[in-house]
């Protein structure tokens, strides 16, 4: 990760001539001006020109003064621009204004600017403002264009908060469950090659797949089982049955509107059990409102990090033993409720 340098014109004064003293000791100890303005995040002209004027008048000749340009001084956007891009990246998506991109990239922020004052910047440019205003590229969180806005508040303003207070009276423990399945050639490690080359990853071709059903708790906790048939009602009710005799409490359990999920013979299963367990749907199209979505990204990262496995019977064993190493490592399970998308759901810290 590379370290931005806070520009030298927005430090204290006191700092600025810390920095003069510090250039000019390391130049009397035979660094160069580049080196020097390199780690202290100056100009080499301006250690250049330091220098020059102390080594002729003294350190007293070194001005006290600010020079160069003020903050601010030659943008082209005006802080009132400024603030209003801002506030539509924030609040808009370049959709919603007519702009031809799926996220905001430079080029989308550009024709923005353009759109907004006129000004045709250089990508380069519209780059600068965007590290200025605390924005950086980031890797975008999937979201399904069917997801209804005003589902996703209501779960997060009422209906959770609601389950919550409903599993402190009953003295329940909340779960979050969901589904994933794995390729043989599963694999999303990265490796090492020659600049301009690509790694090879040899595929068995093995098209069979194992699939995993899990539930996990904020506080860690981690319940599994895996199968290779697809999820129908009765595999469903052979986890539920296991979850609940492993869990110490009773279980809340949230997940997703699978049709598996819900059907008469879970239904009728649920309300014979109704002491032991209650089952939650999340909002319709939110998978990202799920904790578990994340340990399944975590899973498919390393399931077969030691070898792609030579058919389904390994790749099966390969997912039981990430999965049984989760058990005894909370902290990691807790970290997928950090992510800032289910951040709502975790009473630890994530800091």
């Amino acid at each position: 990760m590379a370290i931005t340098l806070p520009d030298t014109r927005q430090l204290p004064d006191d700092v600025i001539q810390a920095l003069r003293l510090r250039a000019l000791h390391a130049r009397e100890l035979g660094f160069t001006e580049e080196h020097i303005a390199t780690i202290l995040g100056l100009a080499r002209e301006t250690v250049s020109r330091w220098w020059a004027t102390y080594t002729t008048d003294g350190l007293a000749a070194l001005p006290h003064d600010r020079t160069g340009r003020p903050p601010g001084s030659g943008r082209l956007l005006t802080p009132e621009q400024e603030r209003r891009l801002q506030h539509v990246l924030d609040t808009q998506n370049p959709e919603d204004l007519g702009i031809a991109a799926p996220l905001w990239t430079r080029r989308a922020v550009a024709e923005l600017i353009e759109v907004e004052s006129g000004l045709a910047l250089p990508i380069r440019t519209v780059g600068l403002y965007l590290q200025r205003w605390g924005y950086a590229p980031k890797r975008p969180r999937r979201q399904a264009r069917k997801q209804d806005p005003a589902e996703v508040r209501e779960w997060l303003e009422v209906t959770y908060p609601a389950v919550e207070a409903r599993a402190r009276r009953e003295g329940a423990d909340v779960w979050w469950g969901d589904e994933t399945g794995l390729d043989a050639d599963e694999y999303r490690g990265r490796g090492y090659a020659r600049r301009g080359q690509a790694p090879a990853k040899e595929v068995s071709g093995d098209r069979r797949r194992v699939n995993v059903v899990s539930a996990v708790t904020a506080q860690g906790d981690v319940q599994f089982m895996t199968y290779t048939s697809t999820m129908t009602s009765a595999v469903f009710l052979v986890f539920l049955a296991a979850l609940v005799a492993a869990a110490p409490r009773k279980v809340v359990l949230i997940v997703d509107r699978l049709q598996a999920h819900l059907t008469p013979e879970v239904l009728d299963w649920l309300a014979d059990h109704q002491e032991w367990i209650t089952l939650v749907a999340l909002p319709r199209y939110a998978p990202e409102l799920n904790p578990p979505e994340y340990l399944n990204n975590d899973l498919k990262g390393e399931v077969n990090a030691q070898g792609l496995p030579s058919g389904v019977e390994q790749l099966r064993a390969n997912v039981e033993g990430f999965m049984n190493k989760l058990k005894a490592l909370p902290e990691r399970v807790r970290s997928y409720f950090c992510h800032p998308a289910v951040q709502y759901a975790t009473p630890n810290s994530c800091d």
